[in-house]
């Protein structure tokens, strides 16, 4: 079962990947695409969630393939001179993002499964003459990168759709130096929502039946070491499932 789900959502960000290669077509995270959660959802999705002017020199592919449900680097308050890890960072909108808030001292990495995802976010930090940056090929249950090597970690309606979310969580910790944070915008369903709640909703690959409750949520941060953990509904997603933002610290 979790093979298979692992490649739904592998085929699916494909597919988003490459139409937005192809130019065929604008990628919407609750479009065909990826996070299909309910179609009242369509304003609350994507580049939209970032504001005017946010996106404006950033490459046109980056941002058609925004398929996020918030934007991380506001939850981050990201400084210069960091070092940031983006987890499942697709087609490189908040990496790029976060190398220009980063500066020339700091540095932005990012994981991704999927190899035209990967493809298509290089050719954008490219277009963008990035140059801190680095898009890393690995599961975010396995990150790529050395112990206490980031300062901040964030993800982009990515970890629902893990099917380890304990090894994600772990993950974050271990790669974050002590005092490090997380901010990250994911959806979160409410405490009464059931497995099976969940689940007729939507399907897993669409960011919905794989969501964590709140609960949840703070209960893995807490196990996996974290301090000061905190979820925050921001906007509904669909009945009992919400865009949240997520932070948490490392401690010192």
């Amino acid at each position: 079962m979790e093979d298979t789900r692992v490649e739904q959502v592998r085929e699916r960000y494909a597919a988003a990947a490459l139409t937005v290669l192809n130019r065929s077509e604008q990628a919407s995270c609750c479009g065909d695409g990826c996070c299909d959660t309910t179609a009242e959802t369509l304003d609350e999705s994507g580049a939209g969630l970032y504001g005017p002017g946010y996106t404006d020199e950033l490459p046109e592919a980056a941002v058609l393939a925004s398929l996020g449900c918030g934007n991380p680097l506001v939850v981050a308050d990201l400084n210069v001179g960091e070092r940031v890890l983006d987890l499942g960072s697709g087609g490189g909108i908040d990496v790029l993002l976060s190398a220009r808030r980063v500066g020339p001292t700091g540095f932005a990495y990012g994981v991704d499964m999927t190899a035209e995802m990967l493809e298509l976010a290089r050719a954008n930090a490219v277009e963008a003459g990035a140059t801190n940056v680095e898009f890393l090929e690995g599961r975010i249950e396995a990150v790529p990168l050395p112990d206490a090597s980031v300062d901040v970690v964030i993800s982009n309606c990515v970890i629902n759709l893990s099917v380890d979310k304990p090894a994600v969580l772990a993950e974050m910790f271990r790669v974050l130096v002590p005092g490090g944070r997380v901010g990250v915008s994911d959806v979160v369903a409410e405490d009464h929502m059931t497995t099976a709640d969940r689940a007729a909703l939507g399907d897993f690959a669409g960011c919905v039946s794989g969501a964590l409750t709140r609960s949840e949520y703070l209960e893995g941060l807490a196990a996996a070491g974290f301090v000061d953990a905190e979820v925050q509904f921001t906007h509904e997603a669909a009945t009992g499932l919400h865009g949240a933002v997520v932070r948490a610290v490392k401690p010192a």
